[in-house]
This record gives structure tokens, sequence and C-alpha cells, in this order.
């Protein structure tokens, strides 16, 4: 698409040249005095394609028009500057189907989106919004698949849990996985939007369905497949923008018999692996939820930001909400045990892949988690958290966030808490 495009800005550009000056002949009448002139396109009736050069030339001695291009195959006319008088007796000529203004055209531009400015992401290492340059890792996410024929996305591989006879098929039918994706790693191409993590190898493991939903068991299948390819493929990092109801028995599952725990414990302590996972949108205890209650993953609360910028101010957008504070959907840590694996994470309004191509703007925590799994991402591959233990991730994020000045912070976060509600402090990706 950036190709395209900008052949397409090239093309404009040559035919506002052409028009401007180098014509010659008929093409080249003077003016009428200062008369106003326009650019315009002219389009032909089929019967004229045979004359065409005939009729442009009785249009230049009848009208003054001083034609461009010219156009035979994909529609009969041509291009011109024309006085603004003579448009109306151009359009009642009865070789003219339509006169129609040349309206400039632009190259697609990439967005960066308000989350990644947010925290900061256009100043870390990879400098995510200048075009230019990739984060290698491998983040594995779990969701509804991811669109595998997204233009900004590098999805590598991955395993769909939905259906085991059809285990090679992982493209999203939903759309969240690939908004998700989208934020932890949308490429720095020009195009669409960037991630926090632009171009990190993607590894969708679809464990959700069409209508958003799953079970236990596809859950597990998921973290069955990481366990086993985490090591092979170099995945340091998955993201669970998903949950369910469940309580932490600060056993690793044995104590309440939880097998998502177990598994969970397992991907983390044995196989290496950063598990973020979003804190849920029902405003209350992360406790009541799985896996944002496990101990083992680290859980990202959203909070509303409707410019990048921090301070306060802005007007919302898509959804009702204030400026730089805890979004009002939110689940929290209340026990001092959950607050020790919280983080915050941009989660309101957030611009990311659409399914199908293109951009869509969506809210959760949902939203919110992968912003914090791309800077771990981005945080191993810059050096600071490589060879670093889950744990030692997930401590390293937190503490960088929590050094951030009070100016960088929400309200609602630790230096300015909500009574019984604790939203961490607000990831930051600029310091990798």
């Amino acid at each position: 698409m950036a190709g395209s495009a900008y052949r397409l800005a090239a093309v404009s550009a040559a035919a506002g040249a052409l028009l401007a000056g180098g014509l010659t002949g008929a093409e080249a009448t003077e003016g009428r005095g200062a008369e106003p002139e326009g650019r315009y396109v002219v389009v032909l009736k089929d019967s004229a394609r045979d004359r065409l050069e005939t009729v442009v030339q009785g249009h230049g001695r009848d009208h003054g028009a001083r034609a461009g291009f010219r156009y035979q195959d994909a529609i009969v006319g041509y291009s011109a500057v024309i006085p603004e008088s003579q448009v109306a007796a151009l359009r009642a000529d009865p070789n003219v189907k339509a006169v129609a203004p040349d309206l400039p055209v632009h190259a697609t531009q990439q967005v960066l989106p308000t989350g990644v400015d947010r925290i900061q992401a256009d100043v870390s290492s990879t400098a995510a919004g200048n075009g230019s340059g990739g984060v290698d890792a491998a983040v594995a996410i779990l969701d509804t698949g991811i669109d595998t024929g997204h233009r900004d996305l590098n999805v590598v591989g991955g395993y769909n849990c939905m259906n085991p006879f059809l285990p090679n098929s992982y493209r999203d039918n939903n759309g969240h996985g690939t908004h998700v994706a989208g934020t932890v790693a949308a490429r720095d191409n020009g195009d669409d939007v960037v991630g926090v993590a632009p171009g990190a190898r993607l590894y969708s493991v679809k464990v959700l369905g069409a209508n958003g939903s799953g079970s236990t068991s596809n859950i597990i299948c998921g973290l069955n497949w990481l366990a086993n390819n985490a090591a092979r493929y170099g995945i340091k990092v998955a993201n669970m923008s998903l949950g369910g109801d469940g309580a932490d028995d600060g056993n690793c599952g044995n104590s309440n018999q939880d097998p998502w725990h177990q598994a969970i414990c397992n991907v983390v302590k044995n196989k290496g692996v950063t598990l973020v996972a979003a804190a849920g949108n029902s405003t209350d205890d992360i406790a009541n939820h799985r896996p944002a209650s496990y101990d083992e993953v680290l859980t990202v609360t959203a909070m509303a930001d409707f410019n990048g910028q921090s301070g306060g101010g802005a007007a919302a957008t898509c959804r009702a909400d204030v400026d730089e504070t805890a979004a009002d959907f939110s689940s929290f840590a209340v026990s001092t045990a959950d607050a020790a694996h919280t983080i915050a994470g941009p989660g309101v309004c957030i611009n990311s892949t659409r399914n199908g191509g293109g951009t869509t703007v969506l809210s959760g925590t949902s939203m919110a988690s992968p912003h914090v799994a791309g800077t771990a991402a981005l945080c191993i591959a810059a050096g600071p958290c490589a060879g670093l233990s889950p744990a030692g991730v997930a401590a390293e994020l937190r503490g960088h966030a929590s050094a951030q000045p009070l100016s960088y912070g929400f309200a609602g976060d630790p230096n300015t808490p909500v009574a019984g509600r604790y939203y961490g402090y607000l990831v930051h990706a600029g310091g990798y």
C-alpha cells in the first residue's frame, strides 16, 4: 500500500506540473485575462474515443481548455485547466459525459495511536512512528486469532484451539485478536498504525471463537501449545486479553484444582514466558477473575487518555470518560498481593488494526494489556529485560513505571490513589 500510495502521489504531482506549464500548441492558449480558472477532469462519451484528440482541440479552441493528460482506457477524456466561466458550457457539449474537479490526492499516512504515544513508545529505542526499524522479538497472542493477511501485521505462525481438525487455521473471525496484535506490534511502515514493538513476530493462538468466547479447555490448549513451542520459536511474551470467573489459591491451582492456573504456572515458571493479562471490565476486584487474579501474570488495568499526552483536559472522543483518569470500566486490585502484579496501560478509544484490513477504535482492558505486552517485548529485545525471568521482567516494568515523574501519571495511580482501588503505575515504553 505504501508503494501504490507513493506512486499515486507521484502521478498527482506530475499532473500538477504538467498542468502548470509545458503545454504547447492550442493547449497553450493564454487564459482570458485574469479570469479565474480551475483544474478539472473532462469525461467524454464512449463515442468520442476514436476522436479524442479532435475533441480536445475543439474544447481548447471553443472553451479555452488547456489539456494535460489524455485517457482512452480506464475512461475516455482528459485533464485540463479550464476558465470557470466555460465549465457550464463545456458540460453541455454533446461529446461530454461529465466535468469533475481535479481534487488533490495524498499518500496514506501512518497514525501514531494515542496509547502508543501516551506511553512514549515513539521515543523508545525503536522510535515507534518514525517509519523505519523493527523489534526482534516474538509474541504469542492468545485470543480470537489474528488476521494473517493484514498488511501491517507480521504473523509468522500459530495454532487453532477452536477446531482440532484445522489446527493451522488460526485466522481471526472476530476482530478482537487482530486489534490486540496491532497494539503490540503493528509495523512501522507508513501504513495504518504502529505498535509498541513494531514488526515483532506474532504467533496467533486461537483460543476464542467468532463470538469472542471459548472455554477452559480451549485456553489450556493454547497454553499447552505455548509451553511446547516457546523455546523453539523464541517466544518470551504472551498476551491474554481474556478472562473468566475464578480465584487464585496462592498455590498455582494445586489447592483448588484449577488446571488453568496450573498451566499458567508451568508456562511462566518452567518455560520462561512473561504472561500479560487484562484486568477485566467489571469495575471490581481482580481477585474475582482469572487469569487476572493469578500472581504469576502481569495484570493490566486501563486508564483513559484521549490525545496521547499527559496533563489532562482533553475532550472525550469515542466514549464518555475523563482524560487522564482510571477508566470508568476497569477492574482493579484490592489486596497487597494483587497490587504486587498490577500495572496500568491506555485502554480507552484505542485505534489499532482491524480484521479485514485498515484500523478501528475499541476500548477495554483488552486494549490496555497489549500496550504492556509490547513494552515487555521491547524491554527484552532492547536489553534491560534480556535474560530476566518473567518475575524479573514484571518487576522491571513496574519499577520503571513507578520511577516516572508525577506529571507522567494519571488520577488513580498510586501517587493520586482512589481509596480501595489499586490501578498501578502507567507502563512506560520510552525507557527501552
